[in-house]
């Protein structure tokens, strides 16, 4: 499907006419970075070409009408403004609703409701933001055609973080809505989640393709978890801070962790905030490399940052581990990891092009002998952040 289907599709389950907008928002792929969005520290996403396609009418009355042609074409959850609460029932519609509620939340309250349609081709479950990506792209579409003027692209990523963490109870931390808002074509962004300053760094690699390996598994423990480890390190951090004068995770470099780590009583939690620490430091060397185009030396810290996310934080599984112990077996893979919350998704990996065929051939068929499923294998195009298309 493209946007000129669902347009369709819009039409057939809301009427012609009126001021009909079609608007895109990007998934993103994390390079190197993970779990150091909540802890202070640095990331390296950037937004890729896959994600959700939107389509938003506004409505005279107080109904929102939300529909998806990836659930079943035809079927509309429909919400009143004056009750915007959390309901299992709208299963994904809580993201958007989610989103309009968080502007409530923030002072900005909608004068109306509105149809609305979205299509996505990020695989379900792949941890590549798709529920980022339906966040960004509300907001975006509420901006847009409520003419919001006083919300900046970074208002909208915000927004997206905060509905997430405070209607849909996932205490994520900001570099996916960040990467799909802030995106740009060729770019990675360097961001301090500290600070949110950033920086867009050009991908270039002229003999290396960005591949994404996606191992359809979505273990159900992943939010749980991901609130867990958020938990686990706000402990580590309050325990260092007895005498540390720091306000993240993110502030310490590794001399200074390890010289202070007997301060963490649980060998659990220090595990995890060892990860932290090694992982935002790791990611500062990782970009400093890709500057002096040295990629085996990223891809050196990319194998780094799985080993610590399988053993440290504990956040892999035996599926995305076979998926990168059988990437490190073939020549020409320069790095491979797991990208986004853990627990199944998808592994990132830089890879020669001279070996790209032959990575794809050799996972698809060894993944499919280990563990009786079917890979897929996507090559990551960097593009811009959500938008407004027509």
């Amino acid at each position: 499907m493209d946007e000129k289907l669902l347009m369709k599709k819009f039409i057939e389950a809301y009427g012609d006419g009126g001021d009909i907008r079609t608007y895109f928002s990007p998934g993103r792929v994390n390079l190197i970075g993970e779990h150091t969005d909540y802890n202070g520290g640095h990331v390296f996403p950037c937004a890729i070409t896959l994600g959700t396609f939107g389509i938003m009418r506004r409505r005279d009355d107080s109904k929102m009408n939300f529909s998806s042609a990836n659930v079943r074409l035809g079927h509309v959850i429909t919400v009143d403004m004056s009750d915007m609460s959390y309901k299992q029932e709208y299963n994904w519609a809580n993201y958007p609703l989610g989103v309009v509620w968080a502007m409530k939340e923030k002072g900005i309250e909608l004068d109306g409701g509105f149809d609305m349609m979205i299509w996505g081709n990020i695989p379900s479950g792949s941890g590549l933001s798709s529920s980022a990506s339906i966040e960004v792209l509300m907001a975006k579409m509420i901006q847009d055609l409520y003419e919001i003027k006083s919300l900046s692209m970074l208002d909208l990523a915000l927004i997206g973080q905060y509905s997430e963490n405070n209607f849909n109870g996932c205490n994520s931390g900001i570099m996916d809505q960040f990467a799909v808002a802030m995106g740009k074509k060729d770019h990675a962004i360097f961001l301090n989640t500290a600070d949110l300053s950033y920086q867009y760094a050009p991908i270039d690699l002229a003999d290396e393709k960005i591949v994404i390996i996606n191992s359809k598994v979505k273990h159900s423990l992943v939010d749980s978890a991901y609130n867990e480890r958020r938990e686990q390190c706000a402990a580590a951090l309050k325990q260092l801070q007895t005498k540390l004068d720091i306000k993240s995770l993110g502030d310490l470099d590794i001399d200074t962790f390890e010289a202070n780590k007997d301060l963490i009583n649980s060998e659990i939690i220090r595990k995890r905030a060892k990860h932290a620490v090694y992982e935002n430091q790791r990611t500062i060397e990782a970009v400093d490399a890709l500057k002096k185009n040295d990629v085996e030396r990223f891809g050196e810290l990319m194998n780094q940052s799985h080993i610590s996310l399988r053993d440290d934080y504990e956040v892999s599984c035996e599926e995305i581990d076979t998926l990168v112990e059988l990437a490190w077996e073939t020549d020409g893979v320069v790095g491979s990891r797991i990208t986004g919350g853990g627990f199944g998704g998808c592994t990132v990996s830089i890879v020669k092009n001279y070996a790209v065929d032959k990575l794809k051939e050799y996972i698809e068929e060894e993944y499919l002998v280990k563990t009786g499923m079917r890979c897929e294998v996507y090559i990551a195009e960097i593009g811009d952040g959500t938008r407004r298309i027509n």
